[in-house]
Formats: C-alpha cells, sequence, structure tokens
C-alpha cells in the first residue's frame, strides 16, 4: 500500500501568494499596457483557470511540442539521467508535473531518487501535483510557489540537482531577459548539477501557426484568460468578446506570437492601475511569444549565460530539442 500524503514529506514554501502575486502583476501589467504597442508577460496566462487550459492544449492534436518532448524523455530520460546521476529534480514551470515521471522512473531505476521540487506560479496546481507524486513515489516534495525570474534562491541547494526547464518555456522570453533567466540559473547551480533545457525547434512556419490556433479553440481560450485575470485581480472591465485571438509567426525573430485583436474601438478601465485604455479597432495586444531555435543558436545561448551542452537529444523529424548543460 501507497502511505498517505499525511504522512509524507511534502512542503510547499508560497513566495507568490495574493498579495506578491497581486503586487508582480501589476508591476507587469503597469509596464505592458503602458507601452506601445501594448504587450503582457506570459507569467499571467498561468493563473489556475489557465494552467488546467495550457494542459488541455497539450493533448490537441495540432499540438507537436508537448507529444515529441515526452516522446523524447521516455526514450532518452535514462541516459539524461545517467550522465549527472541527480538525487533531486527540480522542475521549473513544473505545471501538472505529468511529463516529469519520465525523468523520475529514471532516477528511481539508478537508485539516487530522493526530493522532487515542482516550481510554479500556480499555487492550486502545484499543491495537486506534489501530492500525486508524493504518494507516488513516496518522496519527498519540496514545492515552490514563486516567480522564477525572482525566487531560485528558495531551491534546496543540498545533493546533486538536475534542473528542468521544459515545454519550451524559455522561449517565452525575449532574448535578452532570456539570457539573464539562464544567467540566473547558471547561478543558482553548484558544481555536479545540470540544467536540461527544452526548445522547440525551427520548421514550417504554417506548422507552427497551427499549434498556437487549434480548430477546438482551446489555445483562445487560454490566450483570453489573461483578461479574465486582469478583471478578477486589477478590477478591469475587459469584454472577453471584444478580442479575437491571433497566432503568427515573426520570421524575423524566429518566434510565434500571440495576440488579443480588438474587434472594435473601444475603452477599458483598469481601477487597480489607475488607468483607461484605448483600444483602436484591429489593435493588438501581444500576450506571449514562443521563440524557436536553431541547435547553434541554443549552444551560443547557453555560453553567454555561462553553460556548456554536454548532450543532446532530438526527435527524428527534429521538431523539439532537450539539452543537458553544465557549469
Amino acid at each position: 500500500m501507497s502511505p498517505t500524503t499525511d504522512t509524507l514529506p511534502i512542503t510547499i514554501d508560497v513566495l507568490l501568494g495574493p498579495d506578491e502575486w497581486n503586487a508582480g502583476l501589476r508591476s507587469d501589467a503597469l509596464a505592458g499596457l503602458t507601452a506601445t504597442p501594448k504587450t503582457l508577460t506570459p507569467t499571467w496566462l498561468y493563473d489556475d483557470t489557465g494552467s488546467a487550459l495550457y494542459d488541455a492544449i497539450t493533448r490537441l492534436p495540432e499540438y507537436y511540442p508537448a507529444r515529441t518532448e515526452q516522446s523524447i524523455l521516455d526514450t532518452w530520460s535514462p541516459a539524461m539521467v545517467a550522465r549527472t546521476r541527480p538525487d533531486t529534480l527540480v522542475e521549473l514551470g513544473s505545471g501538472t508535473s505529468d511529463k516529469t515521471r519520465a525523468l523520475l522512473d529514471a532516477m528511481v531505476a539508478t537508485g539516487t531518487l530522493r526530493r522532487y521540487v515542482p516550481f510554479d506560479v500556480s499555487e492550486g496546481t502545484l499543491r495537486e501535483a506534489s501530492a500525486r507524486i508524493a504518494d507516488e513515489y513516496a518522496i519527498e516534495v519540496r514545492g515552490v510557489v514563486g516567480d522564477f525570474r525572482r525566487h531560485l534562491s528558495a531551491v534546496p541547494t543540498d545533493g546533486v540537482r538536475l534542473f528542468a526547464f521544459l515545454g519550451g518555456t524559455v522561449g517565452n522570453f525575449e532574448p535578452a531577459a532570456r539570457t539573464a533567466l539562464l544567467a540566473q540559473i547558471a547561478a543558482a547551480m553548484a558544481p555536479g548539477d545540470a540544467l536540461l533545457l527544452g526548445t522547440d525547434l525551427v520548421k514550417d512556419h504554417g506548422r507552427l501557426v497551427r499549434a498556437y490556433a487549434d480548430t477546438a479553440g482551446v489555445t483562445a481560450a487560454f490566450n483570453k484568460n489573461v483578461l479574465s485575470v486582469l478583471n478578477r485581480e486589477l478590477g478591469a472591465n475587459f469584454d472577453l468578446d471584444d478580442f479575437a485571438h491571433v497566432s503568427l509567426f515573426n520570421t524575423r525573430d524566429e518566434w510565434i506570437e500571440m495576440r488579443l485583436r480588438s474587434r472594435r474601438r473601444h475603452t477599458v478601465a483598469v481601477p487597480g492601475l489607475g488607468l483607461t485604455l484605448q483600444f483602436e479597432q484591429g489593435e493588438e495586444l501581444r500576450t506571449e511569444i514562443s521563440a524557436k531555435f536553431r541547435v547553434e543558436r541554443i549552444g551560443r545561448e547557453l555560453a553567454a549565460a555561462g553553460l556548456r551542452v554536454a548532450d543532446m537529444w532530438t526527435d527524428p523529424a527534429a521538431d523539439f530539442a532537450l539539452t543537458l548543460a553544465v557549469r
């Protein structure tokens, strides 16, 4: 019989409670909504509702990144774990922790698994995932509810750690911010630690766009949910029906952009920021980028952050890459 979660060592460090979460949202929203053109930071797409919608997106036929990355993990996790023999898995942007099982199983097989550290902005999603993992593997789980741009110091420092940054999430950051974040991760790593980085690769542009504009409308609901977050947290009066979901490929920067396009000329009040926003018909609010990489660029960006590529695995079609890097 599996131990009950009541007796398992589950600790959740909440560094992004309601007040901190709101303060971070206010800061990012104020900067983005007063910029030209208007933007929002993708962090705030991932409240509990957004996390559930994203989990649904990963199961859609158009969204190849999730199943492709999973296939690489299912095939190569034993080799990934064998390279560093970690006893602690730290997962940045852990979400539902579903894909994590391939790495945890490989660590079980090597006899090294001691602890799992999920790190996410969504407290509800993280608590549910932590309980499932603790029950299934009977290991210590030390969850961190936080923003990994600010709270990496909360990650336990003992043991040999494998930092997993999966799902292509690193592509949500523009180049300078991406380099800064990778440098922060590198600075948090000790000798013997490693980073496993998931990156989507450049491919047919039409296929890329379809992955972010599914026919079922799940991605559109995920994208518009950020307006619901602003309404709930900042007292805004966005009408979700006033915006259409748009995805396109920026060929210059080689990234997908998700946008919300205003269907009509209208104003939106955001009392929590003291703002009244004017949207013109056709005006677009950018909510997320998802950079696509070439193999040589992955190595350059990791090197700029003080990390060295130790190994890399891709699927047969070279759609996605998982890169193991060390300091």
